[in-house]
């Protein structure tokens, strides 16, 4: 087992854990905050706008059983790379698009992500390659927060859910398991 992480913001963190969670060779999803100016901010201070930092997800994966590649095929997949600073009605820079690789080598993978998404959207890409920085997870209430608050939550059943089942049924063959019906 060859362990890496990728760093990945694609609007509200609830919505991009819950779909990497089923992934097959993610090993672990955690809810954060990255690329911004305030040392350990929390979610208010993130949802304010004034920090900087975008919510974003830390993935642990074996490289062996799915590429980096194929965890950014997704990521442009689940989320509109083409609107800046938001995800529907999530509005800011906090929900914005930005892949913040680990390595040189993800820099590259990245940047060539983008120009294939390019090419895939009507629109232009606005998903943003932004240098490595602090890493502050999440409050423990945000972390698996659809798994155990989706039924309950009407943004998750709204919002959250649609993304899930769209993921499911144009990503079977990377399903971890047969999603409950």
């Amino acid at each position: 087992m060859t362990t890496e992480q990728a760093t990945l913001a694609g609007g509200c963190f609830w919505c991009t854990e819950a779909v990497y969670n089923d992934v097959v060779g993610v090993t672990n999803v955690e809810s954060g905050y990255i690329g911004g100016e305030t040392t350990n901010p929390d979610y208010r201070s993130v949802c304010s706008g004034n920090t900087g930092h975008a919510e974003a997800v830390r993935l642990t994966f074996d490289s062996d059983q799915i590429s980096y590649a194929d965890l950014l095929d997704i990521f442009f997949h689940i989320h509109d790379p083409t609107q800046l600073n938001r995800q529907g009605n999530d509005v800011g820079t906090q929900y914005r698009s930005a892949i913040f690789p680990h390595s040189p080598e993800q820099e590259q993978l990245a940047q060539q992500a983008i120009k294939a998404a390019d090419s895939e959207w009507p629109d232009p890409i606005v998903t943003t390659i932004e240098p490595f920085s602090e890493w502050y997870p999440a409050e423990k209430y945000h972390q698996d927060y659809f798994e155990r608050e989706g039924s309950r939550n009407p943004y998750c059943m709204a919002v959250v859910a649609p993304k899930l089942q769209k993921f499911r049924r144009s990503y079977q063959d990377r399903l971890k398991k047969a999603p409950a019906t």
